[in-house]
């Protein structure tokens, strides 16, 4: 009995050992400074080509756009009135984007009150905020409260964009790749959220939607998937 309990107890050790050497491992490999540019015109000039290469005048006109995050929450974002209607387990949030005070939530289709109704709001919006930013964050680089900077590195332009204020998680900051054609292909982040900087995340598999703007298909970090599914624009 001694003997599997010192077998389980070196056993555990060392996978502790693993894990907290892999952590460092990261750390080191992963820190790296915000990059600083020139903000103005250049910034905004690649800005603009980005935008004119995903068609955003026809993502501003659009009516809805459905999706699923993590197989969790469920939204259905009717642009135009700015409203989401965010599902998860029994709950329905009517979120008003623009007015959350405005907002109504639901359990089992009955309407909610006091603090369970804030909760439920707060959850939906924190929730919409990220998992709606991995649907359409190339649309967001205009945003009020946004700065861009223009960046050169390895002869190539980039566009450093700074979320100032607004959003759950104000201060991150993402540095966009873009293919010949301006349309984005991954991005470097600092975000508050998670404990490494400037970890890359990719965009492809980019595909017109129904609204005549394109979406892209697959978004990953380290290789693993953002599990956005069911995606779907209604013009």
């Amino acid at each position: 009995m001694k003997k599997i309990f010192r077998f389980l107890l070196k056993s555990i050790l060392a996978i502790l050992a693993i894990i907290i050497i892999a952590i460092i491992t990261l750390k080191i490999v992963y820190t790296e400074d915000v990059p600083q540019g020139k903000s103005g015109k250049l910034a905004d000039d690649l800005a603009l080509k980005i935008l004119d290469a995903i068609n955003h005048k026809q993502f501003t006109e659009v009516n809805e756009i459905q999706w699923t995050f993590r197989g969790v929450n469920k939204y259905e974002w009717k642009v135009q009135q700015n409203l989401v209607d965010v599902y998860w387990g029994d709950y329905r949030v009517a979120y008003q984007t623009q007015k959350p005070q405005s907002s109504f939530a639901f359990k089992d289709g009955k309407p909610l009150k006091g603090e369970e109704k804030d909760e439920a709001i707060a959850y939906a919006a924190k929730n919409f905020n990220n998992d709606s930013f991995w649907v359409v964050a190339p649309y967001k680089i205009f945003d009020l409260g946004t700065t861009r900077e223009l960046i050169i590195e390895d002869g190539k332009e980039k566009l450093l964009v700074t979320y100032n204020s607004g959003g759950t998680t104000p201060g991150d900051s993402y540095l966009w790749e873009v293919d010949d054609n301006y349309r984005p292909t991954s991005f470097k982040m600092w975000v508050s959220i998670l404990p490494l900087d400037a970890i890359e995340a990719k965009w492809s598999d980019w595909e017109i939607t129904a609204g005549d703007f394109p979406l892209a298909q697959k978004r990953s970090i380290l290789g693993v998937t953002i599990p956005v599914t069911d995606l779907k624009v209604n013009p």
